[in-house]
């Protein structure tokens, strides 16, 4: 029972690191295109990458995560490094930020959801920490750099991450082990994502006045 607790522990910690990066990437992409200098951009890609895992720290009321832990602002650095040594290929790809930014809400979500129940909240609350560790990172990047984020347009973003979450809790209630669980939560919001702007499909907004 503690190999596989063990196991799960390791997933979450290596979801947690590869989403850090992924998204600081997609912060710093965003930045380099905004022109801003090296600083800049590791302020953005961090504010990226810890900013919805800060929020959903201060709502379940324990210490923000990178506060005790040092490395997620190492693997920021690292995302900064390795955006400069090959921005020939990160920073002229216009598919650079969906594609990390995807990733990093897939895992995120995961994430999200993991450690609200690992406090002891409800499922509900799972499902909604999920979205808020998914999403919010992207929202504080794209005010940095003053665009209108995701989360408020009409792209499917934080409903890929609720809808990922709902299928974390839902797959709980069967008998699939929970390392398959998280893999198929974040599978399930990364595939949505991609289906969403593959073909399209979009959250309807209002039109004309309300």
């Amino acid at each position: 029972m503690s190999g596989i607790q063990e196991s799960v522990t390791e997933f979450i910690t290596w979801c947690d690191y590869l989403g850090t990066f992924a998204f600081a990437i997609s912060g710093i992409r965003l930045a380099a295109a905004r022109r801003f200098d090296w600083f800049g951009a590791y302020v953005v890609g961090v504010v990226t990458a810890i900013g919805g895992g800060t929020v959903r720290d201060v709502l379940l009321n324990i210490p923000p995560f990178w506060m005790e832990q040092p490395s997620y602002l190492f693997i920021s650095l690292l995302a900064l490094i390795f955006t400069i040594s090959f921005r020939k290929y990160v920073v002229r790809l216009n598919n650079t930020v969906f594609l990390f930014d995807t990733i990093g809400i897939g895992l995120f979500t995961v994430v999200g959801v993991a450690k609200t129940f690992d406090c002891g909240y409800a499922w509900w609350l799972a499902i909604v920490m999920g979205t808020v560790t998914g999403s919010f990172g992207g929202m504080i990047r794209d005010i940095l750099i003053n665009q209108t984020p995701l989360i408020f347009r009409k792209d499917i973003y934080a409903t890929a991450c609720l809808l990922g979450g709902a299928v974390y809790v839902g797959l709980l209630f069967t008998t699939v082990p929970i390392g398959i669980v998280q893999f198929i939560a974040a599978f399930i919001v990364i595939a949505v994502r991609f289906i969403a702007v593959k073909y399209h499909i979009s959250v309807p907004v209002f039109r004309g006045k309300v």
